[in-house]
């Protein structure tokens, strides 16, 4: 089914690629500069859409079609570290609506002041984690602080995690008796994505530390099960990762999480750059990128990754 729609998607490129050349070659002749601006606008866009579907041949991974899971935590630093996890969380989901992409709250916790101490988001769509699982690390903003009176420059931290939603087919094995399950009172920012009440649910896999929670539902039941899908998405993530080891340390754009490893840097002052520490892509347009304009670090870390695979098969 994939195959035939790319295969489809290719041919209608090559017709339309080949109509617009020759209504550029009639636009000449004949001196329409008008019809003549309009068709090379058409193969702009016909190269990009030919860029991106390239690049989406390229996610052949084992879960990249899924859907997945976005995290995203604050790190030390109060305030300022929460009004950037907040700013993060914002850059995706405007990333993942642009490009139709459904968003639904999981999880928030509000900040004391400002911001989110944390949040968890599912983002459903075609290749939603084949996009975004480059996207797992440390992210640092350099700013002016709005919330310091003597509008000193802060540095602050925030790490996000994806992680693919887990098709039912697939079993992953968990004992009760490793797991530890609280539940507490939703305690989010407020507005739409939080539901105030005792129903929210966080459960802790004692083997490996993983913890996952979920507050979007009123029904405790609800939420249990959301967090048990959650679980089981991370752990399902975590055995992928032991198998692409090997081929990701190829990769010299490969980056542990830490908060000594930062995986892009967002700088608003004294200049405005973000740059990717990985792939060295860097864009002078902050408003955009924070916008949701991430599509060239996608591209770029997706295509470092198949670098990686391809030089450990190389090898061998």
């Amino acid at each position: 089914m994939r195959l035939s729609e790319s295969v489809a998607r290719c041919r209608r490129i090559e017709t339309e690629l080949d109509d617009t050349l020759e209504l550029i070659a009639l636009a000449e002749a004949e001196g329409e500069d008008k019809v003549l601006a309009e068709a090379e606008e058409t193969l702009a866009k016909l190269r990009a859409e030919a860029r991106r579907q390239e690049l989406e041949s390229l996610l052949s991974g084992e879960a990249d079609a899924n859907d997945c899971y976005l995290e995203v935590h604050a790190g030390a630093g109060g305030t300022e570290a929460q009004d950037w996890a907040e700013m993060l969380l914002r850059m995706y989901t405007r990333w993942a609506e642009d490009h139709r992409f459904k968003v639904e709250w999981l999880e928030e916790s509000g900040g004391e002041e400002a911001g989110i101490k944390s949040a968890t988001i599912r983002i459903s769509g075609r290749d939603a984690y084949g996009w975004l699982k480059a996207e797992s690390g440390v992210h640092r903003l350099v700013r002016i602080s709005p919330f310091d009176a003597n509008a000193r420059r802060h540095t602050s931290f925030a790490s996000v995690w994806v992680y693919p939603v887990v098709d039912e087919t697939i079993e992953i094995a968990i004992n009760e008796k490793d797991l530890r399950i609280d539940t507490y009172r939703s305690s989010g920012a407020g507005g739409q994505h939080v539901n105030k009440t005792d129903s929210a649910v966080r459960v802790t896999h004692l083997p490996t530390g993983i913890v996952v929670q979920c507050q979007s539902e009123r029904s405790q039941h609800q939420n249990r099960a959301h967090a048990f899908a959650m679980l089981r998405a991370r752990l399902y993530e975590r055995e992928i990762e032991k198998r692409e080891e090997k081929a990701a340390a190829m990769s010299a754009g490969k980056t542990e999480i830490g908060w000594g490893r930062q995986i892009r840097s967002y700088v608003l002052q004294p200049y405005q750059m973000v740059k990717d520490l990985r792939t060295g892509i860097e864009r002078g347009n902050t408003g955009a990128v924070l916008d949701g304009d991430l599509d060239p670090f996608l591209a770029a870390a997706l295509a470092s990754r198949i670098e990686g695979v391809d030089a450990l098969a190389a090898k061998a």
